[in-house]
């Protein structure tokens, strides 16, 4: 019965992925009514607090599109990156993993992704080279940003077994920038130089295309709106805040000496404010400041892109990992049973089956929400799910991910690009060596300093 239940949860995921956008979202919930119905499961606790942290601080990100702050950053990185152009292959893939560090999404990529492919054409440099480690790095960043809804939502996985924010971080952070810098050195000489690559000198015999190829690119600036600098600094400081209070509980207020006292969703039963509602306090106050003092509006934030894209994310969310949630609570007793033993063996597959997953689902927060509380129940340390938490990456192995596709849009040159056999694209061995080895050197990390 339990290979006929994940068979339909499979099958969902499949059909959602297929869908892209909220497709996950709803397909999950209609397996979750499959489940609840046909199998007579009781459906699990919904994510509300991944859910309500992507809501606020995508929102926070879109205040700072909307007041212009993107356009600063951007304005940022394509100066650093045309400052030192024969470098392109390591400054790209670098700049995009700080700057998606920093705003903790990675569709900030998708302004700096045609700069490197300008920069790097105008050098003569293949651009594959730069373009597939930079949308590799902006994935990597989201597992080791202080901001991001993967790692909020591995935040939530650890309250209460004594992991904090600056644990994730001081693991996170080096082991997937040594994985950056792995597979920077892996596509430095990838490939054909440009001027002996055949679908580029295909291209070159087309005279409109050659003239396109050998005009000057437009790199003037975007004229920024008067508070794009002050809605960087105010973004700046929720990050550091955050930084601040998921490093250090012990700042927050606790209510347990008050007479009138309850728990509930914010404040746990020691009266312990919780770092996830803090998360959302501080990223949507930081957006109110935004709209307050940076010259934009309400209506701007929510007609920002990224707002957008955080309805979609939520919604992605909720579905599927309400499915997958529930399923795995069902059939609690047999998965432990039948894999505890073998994780306990060899606990690396779990880091295989976290990568299995993300394949699946194009999401980050969704496979660590939906698969990192069964690593705990089966044992694995806290420093060791922090360790393999770069693991949770893979969505680039099917090149249906909007980074990957846009970064092809932007390569005009053609060399980066899907391969006849699909999975043979440009991004899956940097993909693959980044990935393992951020996993390995967090290991490594996680013994050392946790």
């Amino acid at each position: 019965m339990i290979f006929l239940q994940l068979a339909i949860i499979l099958i969902c995921i499949f059909i959602g992925a297929r869908m892209s956008g909220i497709g996950l979202g709803v397909m999950g919930m209609l397996g979750l009514l499959i489940l609840i119905f046909i199998f007579g499961m009781q459906p699990a606790d919904p994510p509300l607090e991944v859910m309500l942290i992507i809501l606020s601080v995508v929102t926070a990100a879109a205040g700072l599109q909307a007041a212009g702050g993107m356009d600063y950053l951007v304005g940022v990185a394509g100066r650093i990156l045309r400052s030192h152009p024969e470098q392109i292959t390591i400054l790209g893939p670098l700049v995009t993993y700080f700057f998606t560090l920093f705003a903790g999404t990675a569709h900030i990529s998708y302004s700096i992704t045609p700069i490197v492919a300008e920069v790097a054409i105008k050098k003569q440099i293949r651009p594959e080279r730069a373009m597939s480690m930079s949308v590799t790095a902006a994935h990597m960043a989201i597992t080791a940003s202080p901001v991001s809804a993967a790692t909020a939502a591995m935040l939530t996985v650890l309250t209460g077994t004594g992991a904090s924010l600056s644990d994730i971080l001081m693991i996170c952070i080096p082991s997937t920038l040594i994985g950056v810098f792995a597979g920077i050195l892996f596509v430095m000489k990838g490939g054909k130089e440009l001027k002996d690559d055949p679908e580029f000198l295909e291209r070159m015999k087309d005279p409109a295309f050659a003239k396109n190829m050998e005009a000057a690119a437009n790199s003037q600036e975007t004229a920024l709106k008067p508070g794009a600098i002050l809605s960087v600094v105010i973004f700046g400081l929720a990050v550091a805040s955050v930084v601040l209070v998921g490093s250090f509980p012990g700042l927050l207020p606790n209510y347990s000496g008050i007479e009138e006292f309850t728990p509930g969703f914010a404040v746990n039963a020691a009266g312990e404010l919780q770092i996830p509602s803090m998360i959302m306090i501080i990223m949507l106050a930081a957006t109110g400041l935004m709209i307050l003092f940076c010259k934009t509006t309400a209506a701007q934030v929510t007609k920002a892109s990224l707002f957008m894209s955080a309805g979609q994310a939520t919604i992605a969310i909720f579905g599927v990992v309400w499915m997958s949630g529930t399923f795995m609570n069902h059939n609690y007793a047999i998965i432990q049973k039948s894999l505890g033993e073998l994780v306990t063996s060899y606990p690396w597959l779990f880091a295989f089956a976290l990568f299995i997953l993300s394949i699946l689902l194009f999401s980050q927060a969704a496979t660590t929400k939906a698969l990192m509380p069964l690593g705990l129940a089966l044992g694995l340390t806290p420093a060791y799910l922090v360790g393999i938490f770069p693991a949770v990456n893979g969505h680039f192995v099917v090149p249906g991910y909007p980074t990957l596709l846009t970064a092809i849009q932007f390569d005009r040159t053609g060399t980066t690009r899907i391969g006849k056999y699909v999975l043979n694209h440009s991004f899956m061995l940097p993909g693959l060596v980044t990935t393992l080895v951020a996993v390995i050197a967090g290991l490594i990390l996680q013994s050392i300093i946790l």
